[in-house]
């Protein structure tokens, strides 16, 4: 599966923003999706996980009640709508799927990477 991931810019603090993760190829529905983002000289971390019905999502702790994780397999995306961003929110946003079933935080779990989105927070 490919993925293109859209939706980032930037947004003054207190804001929200939507992203959007477009998959093509092979049957998206099976797949289990994940966020991740990467801020300047750090290491990217992980956000969200979705399992492939949506029914299941898991969140980290950082961005537990302000971000949301979906998906529409009819539509074959993902999507990770994010409120009350901060300064501290700004990087690079990758979505990744997961051939696996299961959620996982873990990179290494994840097949497939799109090619980021960059968000920016102003304060």
């Amino acid at each position: 599966v490919q993925l293109q991931a859209s939706g980032g810019g930037l947004v003054q603090a207190g804001g929200s923003l939507r992203l959007s993760c477009a998959a093509s190829g092979s049957d998206f529905s099976s797949y289990v999706m994940g966020w991740f983002r990467q801020a300047p000289g750090k290491e990217r971390e992980f956000l969200a996980t979705i399992n492939w019905s949506g029914s299941q999502t898991y969140y980290a702790e950082s961005v537990k009640g302000r971000f949301a994780i979906s998906r529409d397999n009819a539509k074959n995306t993902v999507y990770l709508q994010m409120s009350n961003l901060k300064p501290e929110d700004t990087a690079v946003y990758h979505c990744a799927a997961r051939r696996y079933p299961g959620l996982s935080t873990t990179q290494g779990s994840y097949d497939n990477w799109g090619q980021g989105t960059l968000v920016t927070v102003s304060s």
